[in-house]
């Protein structure tokens, strides 16, 4: 315990930290109430001074003080930061300011607080961090409409003319005049006027702030009838601003990803097929996903894969209609950067590369989703292990194993982009795709070119024998069954 009463207080009491500073050592900086801290000025470019306090102001909460000031220059800045926490109600503070003596009460503005006098019909947007009091907040408008008036003169004559009246009235609120300068208390002194005077305007002042970090100053106790204080439930909007909700963006994007995960929407869920694996017979699950592929048609990625054995199949179907023309892509690959294209290989389309005599007919590898230097090495690693180094499929002759080794030589610089080449994709269904680098403009290396197909390529995808006329009409023939729908 007393460890713990020698611990000094992070927030100590204003009233404690002027006692502090006035029997305090100049010469002891660690008994100093604050921090000192060198910083740059935005003004003149000079160091100045930043002087920091952490205080905690009684019926309200702990706060951060602090204060810029450049000797060079002279400019000075004050700014105030909440240290606790967001509260979890929003606050709104209301003060009637009908005597000299309501001017001096203590005012915090927090850096998410709006004000609003009706009466001028004056609202402040949110902005720094203020710690003053109602006089000095009203000072503080005064001058920030003052800084452009004699523009605003010049350029809206109208607008001058509302501003200077609301500086006018907010003068006579505070007695002040254009020949008062910082000695202003004492001439209201010497012209007899005392904290128990009315002012010359009765206005209201409201706070309100959603995080519930700003406080209006009561007298003697809360009942103050010209003091309220109201909390409320904060909107989705102020928490938004608080950063306490994702923007209304990331709303939009999450409610369209929620849509596209329900079935039926444009991307549907993960479906999960039960079944056996080809390999060690045992139970295992087949995964499909509909996905949309940027400038290009919908496709159905199936996925297997075994925990038993290892062993992992991947395949990708189209998910649209047929299309009515066949497409050849060819794409000529300079650079490594182009081995990093996407590339979708349908189970129909063929793949050559001219430069190496290299020929895949249609259901080779199956259909893949990759990448160029990806759909390259998975030819080379078949070519090698299932080929090469296989028994009897392997090349057994000595002149067709140089050969080979050649050409698998050249495959792999084709592979590394050690060499220029030219890719060819021919679909006739057209389900392949190349990434175009240049979206949506046209890529200056790849040629896209949609063809009729020809009766034999028909037969092989067995087109020719599909009837699709009358598919939804009510035509019978003898010896059909009509089902009837109710």
């Amino acid at each position: 315990m007393a460890q713990t009463e020698e611990n000094p207080e992070f927030f100590p009491s204003i009233a404690d930290v002027v006692d502090k500073t006035s029997a305090g050592d100049e010469e002891n900086v660690s008994g100093r109430p604050m921090e000192e801290i060198e910083s740059l000025c935005m003004q003149c470019g000079e160091q100045g001074i930043t002087r920091m306090m952490l205080t905690s102001i009684p019926f309200f909460r702990e706060v951060i003080v602090m204060s810029f000031r450049c000797e060079h220059c002279g400019h000075s800045n004050n700014e105030i930061q909440s240290a606790g926490k967001i509260r979890p109600e929003g606050a709104m503070y209301t003060v009637k300011i009908l005597n000299r003596s309501d001017l001096d009460r203590q005012l915090i503005r927090s850096e998410s607080c709006t004000i609003n006098i009706p009466e001028f019909q004056l609202v402040l947007p949110p902005s720094r961090g203020q710690l003053t009091t109602v006089e000095g907040l009203l000072r503080d408008i005064v001058a920030d409409l003052n800084v452009q008036q004699p523009l605003r003169r010049i350029q809206d004559e109208n607008a001058y003319a509302k501003i200077q009246e609301i500086i006018d009235g907010l003068k006579e609120i505070i007695a002040d005049n254009e020949e008062e300068d910082e000695e202003g208390k004492d001439k209201l002194e010497k012209r007899g006027l005392s904290k128990e005077d009315t002012v010359a305007r009765a206005i209201t002042i409201t706070l309100d702030d959603p995080s519930g970090n700003s406080f209006l100053e009561f007298v003697d106790s809360m009942s103050d009838l010209k003091w309220n204080v109201r909390t409320y439930e904060r909107s989705l909007e102020q928490n938004r601003q608080l950063g306490l909700a994702p923007p209304a963006e990331d709303k939009e994007e999450n409610a369209v990803d929620k849509t596209e995960q329900q079935p039926g929407g444009p991307d549907e869920e993960v479906f999960e097929f039960p079944g056996i694996c080809s390999r060690c017979s045992r139970p295992l699950v087949t995964r499909m996903k509909k996905v949309s592929i940027p400038y290009f048609k919908d496709t159905l990625i199936m996925s297997t894969n075994c925990d038993d054995c290892g062993y992992r199949d991947n395949e990708i179907k189209s998910g649209a209609a047929i299309s009515e023309l066949g497409k050849k892509i060819t794409l000529k690959v300079e650079d490594r950067d182009d081995l990093s294209r996407d590339i979708l290989k349908s189970d129909t389309s063929g793949l050559s590369i001219p430069e190496i005599d290299l020929v895949l007919h249609p259901g080779t590898l199956g259909g893949r989703f990759t990448t160029l230097e990806g759909i390259l090495d998975q030819v080379y690693e078949e070519l090698t292990e299932k080929v090469f180094n296989t028994g009897d499929s392997g090349v057994a002759d000595v002149d067709d194993r140089a050969a080979f080794q050649e050409f698998l030589r050249k495959l792999k610089q084709v592979k590394d982009a050690e060499i220029p080449f030219t890719l060819i994709l021919d679909d006739p269904l057209a389900n392949s795709y190349v990434q175009n680098l240049y979206a949506p403009d046209p890529d200056p290396n790849m040629e896209v070119v949609a063809y009729e197909r020809t009766w034999q390529q028909n037969e092989d995808l067995g087109l020719n024998d599909m009837n699709v006329e009358s598919y939804s009409g009510n035509d019978t023939t003898d010896g059909d069954v009509k089902t009837q729908t109710s």
